[in-house]
């Protein structure tokens, strides 16, 4: 929550989102893990190991799904969850973006 314009809000009835803008650049649930974007290369990487795979419906667009949340190291999911905020962050409208700092 601490990136500029982060909320955090409840979408689909049970998953926790966090967004930017309306936006969400990572989502957990009640089962046990959480989802995030990442990069084309880190997504071919990533979905080689154990514990992660392509998220439904949203694969196409580089998500993963991470489950257990003990798959990725403290580092990893810092290092992840900050890169998944700016990967969407660079999609909002230019206007959009100079207000969140």
């Amino acid at each position: 929550m601490g990136f500029p314009g982060a909320t955090e809000g409840l979408k689909w009835e049970d998953h926790i989102c966090f967004m930017v803008a309306e936006k969400v650049f990572c989502m957990t649930g009640p089962w046990g893990g959480a989802c995030l974007k990442v990069t084309p290369d880190e997504f071919v990487v990533l979905t080689e190991r154990d514990g992660i795979t392509p998220t439904p419906y949203m694969a196409r667009n580089m998500w993963v799904s991470i489950e257990p949340y003990s798959k990725l190291k403290e580092r990893e999911w810092e290092q992840y969850v900050r890169q998944s905020y700016e990967l969407i962050r660079a999609k909002l409208p230019k206007k959009v973006q100079r207000a969140l700092k």
